[in-house]
Formats: C-alpha cells, sequence, structure tokens
C-alpha cells in the first residue's frame, strides 16, 4: 500500500508541475517550453523514431509537436490528463501521419521515375523486411482502436521500449494503473492480432 501511495504522490507531483509549466507556456513563456522540451523531448523522440525509423523524421515530427503547443498551447487541458501522455499521444499521430506521408511520396516518386518496365530485384532479407513492415502496419491500425490510455501506455511500451515503471513516470499515472491499462489492451490486441504483435515481450 506504501508503495500505491508514494506512486500516486510522485504522479501527482510531476502532474502539478508540468500543468505549471504548460500555464506559463499559455502566458508566453518560452523557457517553460524549453524546460517541457528538456523533460519530454526524449522520450517524445524515442516514440517518434520507433514509429518513423528515420531519426531526421523523427526529429521533425518531435519539433513539430511541440511548435505546435508553442502556437496553441490551449490545445493541452490539464483537468483532462497528464502533459506527458496528451504530448506522446500528439507525437504518436503525427509520427504515424509522417510515415504515412513519406511513403506516398515514395510511391509517386518510383511511378513517375522507374515507369511500369523497370524492375527491382529482391535482395537478402526482403521478404522478411516486407513481413515485418506489414505487422508493424496491423499493429499500429489495432492500437489506433483502443482507448486513448491504453494506445498510450502500450506505444511508449512496444514503440519506445520502455519499462512499465518509465511510462508510468512519463505519464504521471500511478504504476497499478500503467499495469491495468497495459493487461487490458494486451488483451484486446491479441483478440485481434493474436501472435502476430510481439507484445507479450513488453519489459515490466
Amino acid at each position: 500500500m506504501a508503495d500505491v501511495a508514494d506512486g500516486a504522490g510522485a504522479a501527482s507531483t510531476v502532474r502539478a508541475v508540468d500543468a505549471g509549466l504548460a500555464a506559463r507556456v499559455r502566458a508566453g513563456d518560452e523557457q517553460a517550453l524549453g524546460e517541457l522540451y528538456d523533460r519530454y523531448g526524449r522520450p517524445a523522440w524515442a516514440l517518434a523514431r520507433r514509429i518513423c525509423v528515420d531519426e531526421q523524421l523523427a526529429e521533425d515530427v518531435v519539433q513539430e509537436a511541440f511548435l505546435a503547443f508553442w502556437r496553441d498551447p490551449g490545445r493541452f487541458d490539464a483537468e483532462r490528463g497528464a502533459f506527458a501522455t496528451w504530448l506522446l499521444t500528439v507525437v504518436h499521430h503525427r509520427a504515424v501521419d509522417a510515415v504515412r506521408r513519406e511513403s506516398r511520396i515514395r510511391r509517386r516518386t518510383v511511378s513517375t521515375d522507374a515507369g511500369d518496365d523497370l524492375a527491382f530485384p529482391a535482395g537478402p532479407g526482403s521478404d522478411v523486411q516486407a513481413l515485418g513492415a506489414v505487422v508493424a502496419g496491423q499493429v499500429r491500425t489495432a492500437l489506433g482502436g483502443l482507448p486513448d490510455e491504453q494506445r498510450q501506455a502500450l506505444a511508449l511500451a512496444y514503440f519506445g521500449g520502455y519499462t512499465q515503471r518509465e511510462v508510468a513516470a512519463l505519464t504521471g499515472v500511478p504504476l497499478g494503473t500503467v499495469k491495468s491499462r497495459m493487461f487490458t489492451g494486451l488483451a484486446r490486441l491479441r483478440s485481434v492480432l493474436g501472435p502476430v504483435t510481439g507484445f507479450e515481450g513488453v519489459a515490466g
């Protein structure tokens, strides 16, 4: 019980600090934005990197997310949840959009430059890579059907590589709540995807 109480207290403190920084951003304080970036820039980039694969694209996604918050800080409502949860949800959506956008650009480029007669030989491991891309796409689609809090916890663990304790610290909720969200989310994903998910390896 003491651990639960301590975890809840720590989460409450994190949320209070973040809410204060967000309020300063709404007042036009650039330093507060920098402090939020220092707190969450790394986990945001790690999440974007897992989704985008490309490091520069992931960096662009994170910058866009923070810039969007700076331009319209009212989009975050401290009464509805933790700043980290909101920010990482924004990063997740923007990263997925960026991947889709890059994919469309590549398809148009190949279609225009290569023509119908050009065939690309399959390199070693190309089948495995293609299968991995399909599985990742299925996982992201299934994640999109989960409630926000479950999707956020699983995205951080699966795409970001964070442990449950780290997810709890990042999202500002008690560890027990994170475990419950992940358990319920995993159950839903397994019912949709079966063994293809790979979520069994999520660290605790």
